[in-house]
Order: C-alpha cells, then structure tokens, then sequence
C-alpha cells in the first residue's frame, strides 16, 4: 500500500510561494489604492462633510423696506413673527414629531405630514424646514415647553408685514405671501418659507423692498446644542419707498364710494405722479399675510362684487360721453371740425331704418363745438362721427393713448379696446358699419377703457400733449411716453371747453363749480346693455345690474398747483352721479377739506357701518355677437336745471 504520508507527496507547490506573494501584494495594493481614494481623491469632500457635521448655517432673515405716503404716514411695516421648523438630523423619531406638533399646533397632522413631504427634498438634513409658518403666542408657549423634550424642533424668529390701512391700500400696494416653486426656481437667493411680493407695488418693488439675508456660521456639538457663533454677514433691510399716494384723499375715495363699485383717480398732470388710486370694492392686505385659509379664500374669490379686481387699472368699461373730449380732439386734429360751425340737433339723427337719439329727446337745438361739450349733445358728435370714420377716430385715440397700457407700476394692467376695421373682421368675421362710427362717436359700442387711460389722456390736455407714464413713487422723473397729435392751441380750445362745461349754468358738470377754482369737467353714461322702452320709461326703476355707468373726468387748478381727477362709479345711473366724488375731491385739495383715517388694531382701516350689500353683476362688456350692432346711445346726463327738477 503506498504511504500517503512520504515526503514526495507532501511536497510544496512549484508556485505556490510566488502566488501566495502575489496574493498579499495584491491585497496591499487594493487596501492602497482605497486609501488614496478616500483620503486624498475624496479627502475634501469628507472634509465638507465632517465641517457640515460641525458647523450649520443659519440664514438671518432681512427685514421688509417699509412704505410711507408722500407725507411719511407709515403704510407697510414690520411685526415679530416666529415660525416652527424641524431640523432632521436631529430628530430621533420624525414620525412621532409631527404627532406632537399636530397637538401643539392644532394642525391637522395629515396636513404636516404632506407639508413635511414636500418641502422634504428642498431643505438640507441639518436645516430647519419649516412646518408652522407663523405661530400664535399661545402655540409659541406651548412649543417652547416641548422643545427640550422634542430634539429637532427648532423656533425660528422672523418678521411679517402688517398693513396699517388693510383696506384703503390693498390695490396698490398689495400683498406678500410665502415664495411658491416656480419663484424659487427663478431667483436663487430665495429659500423655503421667504416671503415676496404676490401683488400691487410689493410685486413691482420686490427686488427693493425685499433686502438681503443675514447668514451666521453656528458650530454644534452631537446633540444639536450650539457651541459657538459667528456672524458672516449682516442682514440688509429692504429700502424704505415714499409712495406718491395721499393718505387722505385715499380714505376720503373709499369713504366717497363705500357701499358701491367704482374707482377714482387723482394724479398731477405734469410729474405723472398719482395722489390717489381707489378702487371699490377692496380687502384687506392682511388677509394674506395672516395665511388664508380654503374657505376665506374661495369667498374671496367667489365674491360677486369681485373685490380683488383693481377697477382703476384692471377693469374697462365704456366711457360714454367723456370720449367725446377725444372726439373733439380728432375732430381737432384732422380739421374735420371748425370750433364756430353749428349744427342742428333735433333730438335724433336717422341713419337708414334706424334713429340715433340724442339723451335730450327735444334736442339741444343750433350748437357748435363748445355747446355741444358743454351740453354733452350727441347729434352734433354723431355727425363729427360720420365725417371721421372708424379709421382716423381709431387712429386718434391710440395716439391718445387709450388701446393700450398706461405703464403704471401695477401688474396686470389691462389695455382696454379701441376698436378698428380689421379688428372686427377678424373677432366676428363681419365688416365695419356705418352705425357704429356713430356708437364709437359717443363712447359706446365696442369701445372700453380703463379710469387711468383716462385720467392720463385729462392731464395731456392739461400740460400741452403729453402722455405722461402715471407714477406711484414720489419724486420720480417724469416719463413722457408719448404725444396727442394736437397744438396747443387746440388743445386749449378743449381745455376752455371743459371749463365752460362746469361754469355755464346750462353745463352738464356745473353742481361742481367751485369759487377761486379753476374746475373743468366732463360727464359721461355708459350702457352696459340695451335698454328697451319699457326700462327707458321706468327712469330710477331700472334695476340695478341694467344701469348705466356714471363717469366725471375732470380738473382743478389754483395758484400753480393743478390736479386731474376721475371717478367713475359702476351703474351710477347718470354721469351726474360721479359729480359728488369729483366735488369732495376739489375741496379736500384746495380747501383743506381732508382728515387722516383711523388707524385699525387689525391693520384693515374700514367706515364702522362697513359696506352695504348691493345687487350688482361683473361689468358687461359690449361684444356683439356677429350680425348684432352694439347698443345705440341712451346719454342720460341732465344739465343742471333739468336735474333739480327731479
């Protein structure tokens, strides 16, 4: 039997040294390399995390800009506000955290759940995310005693913007909520829970106003506790911005239209600057700060008096006879008109199978082009309508600036519509007709504008041609943006027009004549819809949502100092109706006539009766289906002894 156990079979392997040798090198140099990887190729990467490990940054939150009236009234401040957040490293169970916030907080816990969720992959592992974004004091109290139980919670000091006068600057200055998605995509110094500006001039002005953060390196230990501090950078407060708005005359428009839909507009006509932009009905800025919740907002929303809707800038409407001040003005400018020549009104002009009326149904007899502004005639301005055309009225008014924004510093500014040719062909595939260079004549038909284009259109006249870009900061430089193609010398026979309008005692605008004034006016009425005989014949009967539009465009100047103001009030009946806001308006400038609001504790400055509920509808634009011809004239202004007779 052979020996298993002899020396030849026992012998080493041939290789077996050399492949033991290559084995352990082998595993030497793996280990090698896997060093060099970790510690040098990846030595500063480590590093990073090990110092993240060890030192957080902490942002420091900057403070708004504040904003003040032209005479330094506080509008827009600042008030201590204190957030909840969650710092994820050192939470130890998050689960049962966001129960105990759901307790302390009152928030639904589903809700703090998908909040967590998605802001989840937004925020660093050692950064607060924000769960609470403004706490009660009640909450603060009851989270400060829970913190020391609940590692990871972390209250975070802020500021948050309180409104004074909630409601009287809503339109223009807005609101500020907390930054979405896409503004954090677009601006990288934003983070979770910032706060921009959603609305009005806090939008416009966000890049001044906002400021810049702070930031403070702070070194903690394992547990989360802070070791050390140090300040890297200081926070920097947004600018403080003097507005061009009045705060009197502000409160004294909304106090003029409480209770109804309108907007007045008060602006010097050669800086641009505005001293007041109202706009009825409002909200309060607040609101939004304080955190909406679903149903306060879907009230908001679904109000059928739409008090989101700026109706200075936002909202158009039919200017009714205050176009007439264009018309004169084409008529002007493409000598279509002499001032001295007269015609005829007879109460109506016919025009095929159809009759033009004129408001005053007896007709205003002999007038020329004073008279027929100072009387609001619409024969005389029907005829100047058929000399023109839809091309040079069209033309004119672009170039007077309606047809397209003003450039207020406002989003959302609507254009309005003046309507042309092509225009209609290419909205309802029909042509022009004759009948609506009449409509358009008098403001009606398709044409809509805002009470702003207006205004601006008022102070060219004023100040030589000059279409100047409304300003809503004070001390800017005025922006001309452009020229109404008239000299100046027809532009005075326009502005002398307007003055008789107030100071004849036959004038439509004469209730506003106001002694040592200079005051010049036009009145307007604007159908939302035809009116059928039957509702003609009711008079005040009308109902409501079926009203006309009252409008009052006009001036005053006294000892160098001159302003433009506007108003007009949604189904006012008469142009006569707005004449009341435009009078208060006179005095409270040139007869001292003006008090400062009160300020509410809430920051939502409101007349204590608040505002009475009326049956309105969204304002009708006209558009004429195809085949329909826009609503002839329904003129309801009365001179001034006709309208004491009622």
């Amino acid at each position: 039997m052979k020996n298993l156990l002899s020396a030849s079979t026992q012998a080493m392997p041939r290789f077996g040294p050399a492949l033991l040798q290559f084995l352990v090198l082998a595993l030497f140099l793996l280990f090698a390399v896997r060093l060099w990887y970790l510690q040098i190729h990846l030595g500063p990467v480590f590093t990073e995390k090990s110092r993240n490990n060890q030192l957080r940054v902490e942002y420091i939150f900057a403070p708004r800009g504040f904003l003040r009236d032209r005479n330094g009234e506080l509008l827009a401040v600042n008030e201590p506000a204190f957030a909840l957040g969650l710092v994820r490293e050192d939470c130890e169970d998050i689960p049962a955290t966001l129960a105990e916030v759901s307790r302390l907080s009152g928030i639904p816990l589903d809700k703090l759940t998908e909040v967590y969720n998605r802001n989840k992959p937004k925020v660093k592992s050692f950064e607060p995310l924000v769960l609470v974004p403004d706490m009660t004091y009640d909450t603060i109290a009851k989270v400060e005693g829970a913190v020391v139980r609940w590692p990871g919670l972390e209250i975070i000091s802020r500021t948050r913007r309180k409104y004074n006068y909630g409601h009287l600057l809503s339109h223009v200055l807005g609101y500020v909520a907390e930054a979405n998605e896409a503004e954090m995509q677009a601006d990288s110094t934003l983070s979770l829970g910032d706060y921009v500006g959603k609305q009005g001039l806090e939008k416009t002005l966000d890049g001044r106003l906002r400021g810049a953060k702070g930031k403070r390196l702070i070194e903690v230990d394992v547990t989360g506790r802070r070791l050390s501090e140090e300040l890297q950078a200081e926070p920097r407060a947004g600018e403080e911005v003097f507005l061009s708005i009045d705060l009197s005359l502000q409160q004294l428009g909304h106090r003029l239209l409480d209770g109804k839909s309108g907007a007045v507009v008060v602006l010097d006509p050669d800086t641009g600057e505005v001293h007041a932009l109202v706009s009825e009905p409002s909200y309060d800025s607040n609101m939004f700060t304080n955190g909406l919740s679903n149903a306060q907002w879907a009230e908001l929303r679904d109000d059928p008096l739409h008090p989101l809707q700026n109706r200075a800038t936002q909202s158009v409407y039919p200017p009714g006879s205050v176009f007439k001040l264009v018309m004169a003005g084409a008529g002007l400018h493409y000598d279509a008109v002499d001032p001295l020549d007269t015609v005829t009104c007879s109460g109506e002009l016919a025009m095929g199978n159809h009759i033009f009326h004129c408001w005053k149904r007896k007709g205003h007899g002999t007038v020329n082009l004073e008279r027929a502004l100072v009387e609001s005639c619409d024969v005389y301005f029907y005829r100047l309508g058929m000399k023109l055309g839809v091309d040079r009225m069209s033309e004119f008014a672009k170039a007077a600036g309606f047809g397209s924004p003003t450039g207020i510093d406002l989003p959302h500014e609507k254009s309005g519509l003046i309507a042309s040719r092509e225009w209609k062909l290419k909205r309802f595939g029909v042509r022009w007709t004759r009948g609506e260079d009449l409509n358009m004549s008098i403001g009606q038909g398709y044409t809509v504008v805002s009470p702003l284009q207006v205004a601006r259109y008022i102070g060219a006249i004023l100040n030589g041609g000059k279409l100047i870009k409304p300003l809503l900061i004070k001390g800017q430089r005025p922006q001309v943006t452009g020229h109404v193609p008239l000299t100046a010398a027809q532009v005075e026979i326009i502005k002398n027009d307007m003055v008789q309008t107030v100071e004849d005692p036959r004038g439509t605008c004469h209730r506003i004549i106001t002694p040592g004034v200079t005051v010049g006016a036009k009145t307007g009425s604007a159908q939302v819809m035809r009116l059928t005989e039957e509702m003609h014949r009711m008079g005040e009967g009308v109902p409501f949502k079926y009203r006309d539009h009252a409008w009052m465009a006009g001036f005053a100047e006294r000892g160098g100092k001159r302003y433009v103001i506007v108003a007009m009030m949604e189904h006012g009946m008469h142009g006569a109706a707005a004449g009341p806001i435009v009078k208060a308006m006179i005095n409270a400038l040139f007869m001292g006539q003006r008090e400062l609001p009160p300020k509410d504790l809430e920051g939502g400055e409101r007349p204590a009766n608040g505002p009475a509920p009326i049956d309105t509808v969204e304002p009708q634009f006209p558009e004429a289906p195809s085949g329909e011809t826009p609503a002839a004239s329904s003129e309801q202004e009365q001179p001034q002894q006709e309208a004491d007779q009622q």
